[in-house]
């Protein structure tokens, strides 16, 4: 998925939070978003060190 993608799904899902009364919801799910991001990017850089090592 693209950063901007990301972006897209951010603004809908706090589009439907201020609807639902939700806001805790969808911050604490940003920063659950967030971090899932990272590592997985953290992931692919170290798959690439392995293979370059290789």
């Amino acid at each position: 998925m693209n950063s901007w993608l990301y972006g897209v799904y951010a603004v809908i899902l706090g589009i439907v939070s201020v609807f639902t009364g939700e806001i805790v919801t969808f911050v604490m799910l940003g920063f659950i978003l967030l971090s899932l991001h990272n590592i997985n990017s953290t992931l692919k850089k170290l798959v690439e060190v392995n293979k370059s090592k290789e």
